[in-house]
């Protein structure tokens, strides 16, 4: 099963998207983990290879399961691990082979051209507290069927087992 790695820098009330040539559509930056490396590392890699800048205060936002379907049929499975970044460290490029790098304002990812499953994963990263559990269910062309999704908090100075 491909492993992904994705992460979103806020900051000043905005995120730093990757706008993807094939379709238009807005991803955080990420990609592939490499054989024997953690969905952290990959995270911090991926990140500065597509943006040329390091991203500060890097924490797990949300994990996943992402299916593709074609006639009830699943062809395709993944998983992706969304992380977050509170600032960065250096300039990020304007534009790589994977895309242009742009910033905007926090409120533009409820309507920002997005594959579905990626605007419940990225809304919940950058507005609950917490971790996001779920299965997204996709068609070849990436129409969203259906998600299912779960979320968990830590209280925070809770002592074990009290």
């Amino acid at each position: 099963m491909q492993r992904i790695a994705n992460l979103l820098v806020i900051k000043n009330g905005k995120v730093l998207l990757l706008k993807k040539p094939r379709r238009g559509w807005y991803v955080a930056p990420g990609g592939k983990m490499e054989a024997g490396e953690s969905v952290y590392e990959a995270a911090i890699r991926e990140f500065k290879e597509e943006t040329n800048a390091e991203p500060l205060d890097t924490h797990v936002k949300g994990i996943y399961t992402m299916m593709i379907e074609d006639e009830g049929e699943v062809v395709d499975e993944w998983m992706l691990f969304t992380f977050v970044a509170q600032d960065l460290n250096g300039t990020p490029f304007v534009e790589t082979r994977e895309g242009i790098l742009e910033w905007h304002p926090i409120e533009s990812l409820a309507t920002l051209p997005m594959a579905e499953g990626d605007r419940t994963n990225l809304l919940f990263a950058v507005s609950k507290p917490g971790v996001q559990y779920g299965t997204f269910h996709y068609t070849m062309e990436f129409e969203l069927l259906k998600e299912m999704i779960q979320t968990s908090t830590e209280e925070v100075n809770r002592q074990y087992g009290q």
